[in-house]
């Protein structure tokens, strides 16, 4: 039967029964009559619709009423129900849940059945996941930095290996601070054009998850330039160069900056202790008692072995140090390998005697010196023979790998090693501080592109830091140092794990030359300080 002969033998008082009394007595008082059938029937079909009545128990019961006996009998057979006891309260006890019973109901008035939309419940319990979260290690070395932080002398040193996520934990540490202080000013100094901007990029992404109100983020180096008179609240990211070129040149510059600066933070902190460095940082924290000073890096130390020099450091920042801990690992290093943030590295010496031993001259320059002096980098580069070696090893190399970097000896060095490589057949290029930066940029973007074409880049003193190519696996160290900071710097070019958008493995070979300083991994680096911070 039909749905809409069913509804037509409602009575007025059937159809009242379908609107609640207040309803109804307030239609009554504004019309000043009491309604038609036609428009008790209007109004009721426009509130519930014909299969909005037959799924609400209560008017259901109802419409069951208007039914015959022989129909509610023909009913109770389709649902397989028993006809033999009162058909009406039979089918009124019914209470339709199930699907098929649904059909048979609305199939036998004639209406399609609407489909069920499924109300979700929210979850008694649900995992919220932030945008710029840390690990637990991280959290735990951003409280013991804000510990320190906030006590005299307030400054500490973060240190955390390469690859551990530095930069994120202190721009963490940035966001804190600049929600508690409103203005609050933030100095962020690198002492390259690279780490400048990789800075102000992260905390724009940073602060856009973890801000609490709109800040500036203030560039200053190269061709950027700041008006102090516009800087209130908010990151100024500034290169040291430029920085100390300012001042000398425009003496009230750093004093004003430092006036309006409550933190300030120097990226690869090693080098904190240089002469300008030094003074570019002691007259930003001078003018406030309370202006903080954070140093990051991944080496805290500026030599393998001068403990002058790298107690002088400590001396810089009270002794105050913060070492990425990660439980049940006594190296971080290693938890960072086990989880694919850095890759598996094979060290493999390539072991060089020169032509001719070093004057005792020589010997005595490279014990004096804090870092291998140029005349022996140059007659390292001119020597043919290990030229040939480091050659042979790069084709040995290239058969494994697709992205490769070798730290040459010098300038010429790089673009000697680049040339003959090229000659070989192989894409190799020479980056060095005579390549212009468009030209260096083209060089770079290649060499981080996805193809699977072979490519090598030499360079010297220009991709130690703030050089990001995730997918290079291997790595060249044909430059002798002194320097851990130094040698470290190189390794991590190469080592990105899965993690980072790097390798699974990684191969490091580095040239040990007869009476010259070498080292072994990153992991053994790590802990090379310890002793000058208790």
């Amino acid at each position: 039967m039909k749905f809409e002969d069913l509804f037509a033998r409602a009575s007025v008082a059937d159809l009242q029964m379908l609107l609640s009394p207040p309803s109804l007595k307030l239609i009554n008082l504004l019309e000043g009559k009491s309604l038609s059938i036609a428009t008790l029937r209007e109004i009721i079909i426009g509130l519930y619709t014909y299969e909005g009545m037959l799924l609400n128990s209560q008017s259901r019961e109802l419409l069951f009423d208007l039914m015959r006996p022989d129909e509610t009998g023909r009913l109770l057979k389709l649902l397989g129900e028993d006809t033999t006891n009162n058909p009406y309260q039979t089918l009124k006890s019914l209470r339709f849940r199930q699907l098929r019973q649904k059909e048979i109901l609305f199939d036998f008035f004639a209406l399609v059945l609407p489909e069920i939309e499924e109300v979700q419940q929210p979850p008694s319990q649900k995992i919220v996941i932030p945008s710029y979260s840390l690990f637990a290690h991280q959290r735990d070395a951003v409280l013991r930095v804000k510990e320190k932080l906030a006590i005299i002398p307030f400054r500490v040193l973060l240190h955390m290996p390469t690859g551990s996520g530095k930069t994120r934990t202190a721009m963490n540490i940035i966001a804190e601070h600049l929600r508690t202080k409103e203005p609050g000013l933030v100095i962020w100094l690198a002492h390259s054009e690279e780490l400048c901007e990789q800075a102000a990029e992260e905390f724009d992404i940073a602060w856009s998850s973890l801000g609490n109100r709109p800040v500036s983020i203030y560039r200053f180096w190269s061709h950027h330039s700041i008006n102090l008179d516009d800087i209130k609240d908010g990151v100024v990211v500034a290169g040291l160069s430029k920085t100390f070129s300012t001042t000398m040149r425009e003496g009230q510059f750093i004093s004003e900056l430092g006036r309006r600066t409550s933190l300030v933070i120097i990226d690869e902190a090693h080098s904190a202790i240089a002469p300008t460095y030094k003074f570019i940082l002691d007259t930003l924290t001078v003018f406030r008692r309370d202006t903080a000073l954070l140093g990051l890096t991944a080496t805290p130390g500026r030599t393998w072995a001068d403990i002058h020099i790298d107690k002088t450091l400590a001396e810089f920042f009270a002794y105050q140090k913060v070492t990425l801990r990660v439980e049940g690992y006594r190296n971080p290093v290693d938890y960072l390998v086990d989880e694919q943030y850095l890759a598996r590295v094979e060290y493999h010496p390539l072991y060089y005697e020169h032509g001719e031993d070093l004057a005792p001259a020589d010997l005595e320059k490279i014990h004096k010196a804090l870092d291998i002096p140029e005349n022996i980098l140059q007659q390292l580069a001119d020597d043919e023979v290990r030229n040939l070696l480091i050659i042979q090893k790069i084709e040995d190399l290239v058969k494994r790998h697709l992205r490769l970097i070798v730290f040459a000896a010098t300038v010429e060095h790089a673009d000697l090693l680049a040339s003959v490589l090229r000659s070989r057949g192989l894409d190799a290029r020479s980056v060095t501080s005579h390549t212009t930066l468009s030209e260096r940029k083209k060089i770079i973007e290649a060499f981080k592109d996805d193809s699977d074409r072979v490519r090598i880049v030499c360079n010297y003193g220009v991709l130690t830091t703030g050089f990001d190519a995730p997918r290079t696996s291997a790595a060249i160290i044909a430059r002798p140092t002194k320097s851990l900071v130094l040698y470290s710097q190189m390794v991590g070019r190469a080592i990105r794990g899965p993690q980072a958008g790097g390798n699974e493995w990684a191969e490091v070979v580095t040239v040990v030359d007869y009476n010259l300083p070498s080292f072994g991994s990153v992991a053994e680096a790590f802990n090379n300080w310890e002793d000058i911070w208790e």
